[in-house]
């Protein structure tokens, strides 16, 4: 199995440039169920998570051109055969699998698709992607692992208010409400940038999608949509680690293809910790800074401050000389990366849903194992500031969401290889 191999204290430098958004791509591709014609994508990132979706997909009869993806260009096409099951071999590796389930439902009125698998960050039922979906007027039975539901006359436009903010139902509902028959209502959505993203892919298509409130908006339903060509927002979690990379051991490391809006969250934490940055059009330089403050952090649905970037940030704080504290408000489970963070000096302890960063001094490479994605690339920032070897295991994690990791870190100055 391989493993990322770390030799820590060597100063980043140089350019870094962001691909593609993972979380924005997925939807975007479960879309193309949603019309006969190609769909195709540019700057998307040659991922896992990537492959995954592609075998999903293929296994529903989509046709996928991966000719170009070295390049970061997809092209998919939907062929409508007689099969809308999505198997449980496929959909437990990657929990974005869901996301085929409304736009399939909308276009064949009938889905099966397996209860998703994924990292072990959480629950994360799709009670509210079922819930949604009813009211267009889908019937849903589970049985066997397995969602099974039809909507034998078509899904009906209504009004639908999501109980709380889920970045997964918002989509699925959106790509299923676009072929629904009349208008649909939703409240409550969420607003990342990933879901707007899809929006604004959906209609590129044809779909006609309006806001009419911050977290509200009206969908008019469509007998078709068409294909179109869409280029894929930059990956804004990729960015914030890289930057958090910078803060912590950077040169003038120059974080480049970013977008600026989608980062306030995390820049308004840089400027509460003093931290040396300069921000430009699309791109932002940073170097290592002497942080004297602490901060009171808690994860928050967009355009709060991102769980995705919870356990990088972690390590940031381990290095201010005072206390600071995170709350995690999204997931259940996501401070798994504490422990393997404390082995290698970190300073951290945890109250609930509540973890308290220390002080901590020089940290120590020690092996550490990878637990979910995000998880994983806190041990790789970790062993970047560390003294001596930091060996990563279980590093198929970060290739779920990191394109050439190693390569990136590595052009810029940092001792970092990849072993089997």
């Amino acid at each position: 199995m391989e493993k990322i191999v770390i030799t820590g204290g060597e100063p980043l430098s140089g350019n870094i440039t962001i691909g593609g958004s993972k979380n924005a791509v997925l939807p975007i591709m479960a879309a193309c169920i949603l019309t006969d014609e190609a769909v195709h994508l540019t700057n998307v990132p040659n991922l896992q998570d990537i492959q995954t979706m592609i075998k999903v997909l293929e296994s529903l009869g989509v046709k996928a051109d991966i000719s170009n993806l070295s390049q970061n260009k997809l092209t998919v096409c939907y062929e409508d055969i007689n099969k809308n099951i999505a198997e449980y071999d496929l959909v437990r590796k990657m929990r974005a699998s869901v996301l085929i389930l409304g736009p399939l439902l909308a276009r064949k009125k009938e889905a099966s698709v397996s209860l998703p698998g994924g990292c072990a960050i959480g629950a994360r039922p799709i009670d509210m992607h079922i819930d949604a979906l009813k009211k267009l007027g889908a019937e849903f039975v589970l049985d066997s692992g397995y969602v099974n539901c039809k909507a034998p006359k078509g899904l009906k436009g209504n009004k639908i208010d999501l109980k709380k903010i889920s970045v997964g139902a918002s989509e699925n509902i959106i790509m299923a409400a676009s072929l629904a028959s009349g208008e649909s209502e939703i409240n409550n959505i969420a607003i990342e940038p990933e879901v707007i993203d899809l929006i604004k892919c959906l209609k590129s298509m044809g779909s006609e999608i309006d806001f009419i409130g911050d977290r509200k908006i009206l969908i008019q339903g469509k007998e078709n949509l068409r294909g179109t060509t869409h280029e894929v927002i930059p990956d804004r979690i990729e960015a914030g680690t890289y930057m958090i990379a910078g803060a912590l051991i950077g040169n003038n490391l120059k974080i480049q293809n970013i977008e600026p809006d989608h980062m306030q969250n995390i820049l308004n934490v840089f400027e509460e910790l003093k931290i040396d940055f300069k921000l430009n059009k699309d791109s932002i330089s940073i170097s290592k800074s002497d942080i004297e403050v602490g901060v009171n952090l808690q994860t928050e649905e967009y355009p709060g401050f991102p769980t995705d970037l919870q356990a990088q940030i972690m390590v940031l704080l381990s290095k201010s000389k005072k206390n600071s504290s995170i709350i995690e408000n999204i997931f259940e489970n996501r401070f798994m990366h504490v422990p393997e963070l404390n082995r290698m000096g970190t300073q951290i302890s945890i109250e609930g849903n509540k973890s308290i960063i220390s002080p901590s001094s020089e940290l120590i490479g020690a092996p550490v194992m990878a637990t979910d994605l995000r998880a994983s690339v806190s041990l790789v920032l970790a062993g970047l500031i560390s003294k001596g070897e930091t060996i990563i295991n279980r590093i198929y994690h970060i290739d779920r969401g990191y394109e050439e990791i190693e390569k990136k870190i590595s052009q810029c100055g940092g001792n970092i290889k990849r072993i089997k």
